[in-house]
């Protein structure tokens, strides 16, 4: 399994240019007019991990391999975009698909770039994404609340559905977020989201795009992007795209070095990552030999026996133990031949939760 995220924002926001810094590749089209992204543009970013760089290095690994996060970059929103205004339906349409959202946020005054509005308003930008979201939602839902009410009158299951469908169109008409729905853990809430994939129900991550300059102390709009995000349960990260954009060309060492002149603690994409995995309860674990060293991202809380099942389907079928060294025991040892002199190797069954950067030979028969 790996995360995906898609991008969204206003028009001329920043929101190509963060995806072309986060991808460190120029795919998407940054410039100063409306809807310069028009197909969307698709990436596949390795997730740096100096965790595994180092497992890699003990154990003399031929090939190292990252887990891995998509990016789509979408058309910019307009209001009316549930109705086909601007590249609305184009974009909503693909983005249904993605785990969370990244709301690009202009929080910088520049008069060399447009703004839809004339001036950035972090509330009214926010509301115009935030309520497009829940229009094309609404929309979906009424549609399927037609075929829920015939099914309802011979099957069960649709008459649950259909009554749990109109608690949450009356949230819609509110102009309620789904991230804020009360019942989101119910099992009804889950199998009605499966097939309708609200947007306005997906993890949400503002980022707030600032200049240069703002990078150090919070402006005004960066502070009222974190009241709207705290309000709607959301997390917050500030990052410049023209700066991120320009390290793109750099090498992991050069950028590095970067930042620290800069003062930046993380970069974006390190933000992007930690606070996506964060937020939908991802962490990995790390197989290692000297074939290839390689990342698996997984949930939260999941066994032994489905961690082996993101590798094939045989080693949860078939799974007998997992041999495991928590990462700060493995670079101690150095390897596995130390681990097991030592008698530092964990062996654990199927009932064994697996841990943030375990590393795990699993044994299994089939």
């Amino acid at each position: 399994m790996g995360l995906s995220i898609g991008l969204v924002g206003l028009p001329n926001v920043g929101k190509s240019t963060t995806f072309n810094a986060l991808t460190k590749a120029q795919n998407a089209l940054a410039a100063n007019y409306p809807f310069a992204t028009i197909e969307p543009n698709k990436a596949m970013v390795p997730v740096p991990d100096k965790r595994l760089d180092k497992l890699a290095e003990l154990s003399k690994s031929k090939q190292t391999i990252y887990a891995t996060v998509e990016f789509v970059d979408v058309a910019g929103l307009v209001k009316g975009a549930s109705k086909g205004e601007g590249l609305g339906n184009k974009f909503l349409a693909n983005i249904r698909d993605v785990d969370a959202v990244l709301q690009v946020v202009r929080c910088f005054d520049d008069e060399n770039v447009v703004h839809v509005s004339g001036t950035p308003d972090p509330q009214t930008d926010i509301d115009v994404i935030n309520t497009e979201l829940i229009l094309a939602d609404m929309q979906q839902l009424e549609k399927k609340l037609e075929r829920l009410e015939r099914q309802s009158k011979a099957d069960k299951e649709a008459r649950t559905l259909f009554d749990l469908g109109k608690h949450v169109l009356a949230h819609l008409e509110e102009a309620q977020m789904l991230t804020t729905y009360p019942n989101r853990d119910s099992e009804e809430y889950r199998l009605l989201n499966q097939e309708m994939r609200f947007l306005s129900g997906k993890p949400m991550i503002f980022a707030a795009n600032v200049s240069e300059d703002g990078l150090d102390e919070d402006n005004a709009y960066v502070q009222a992007t974190r009241r709207i995000a705290q309000a709607q349960g959301s997390p917050v990260i500030k990052l410049c795209a023209k700066l991120e954009e320009e390290m793109g060309g750099l090498s992991d060492a050069e950028r590095e070095e970067f930042l620290a002149v800069s003062g930046i603690e993380n970069g974006g994409l390190e933000q992007i990552i930690r606070t996506g995995y964060e937020m939908l309860g991802l962490m990995s674990y790390f197989t290692t030999g000297e074939k290839e060293s390689r990342a698996w991202t997984i949930r939260k809380g999941w066994t032994a026996p489905q961690a082996a099942g993101v590798i094939h389907s045989d080693f949860e079928r078939g799974f007998i133990r997992a041999e495991i060294a928590p990462y700060p025991t493995f670079v101690e040892y150095g390897g596995w031949v130390a681990l097991k002199e030592a008698g530092k190797m964990q062996l654990e069954g199927r009932e064994y939760v697996v841990k943030d950067a375990d590393v795990i030979v699993f044994r299994f028969n089939v």
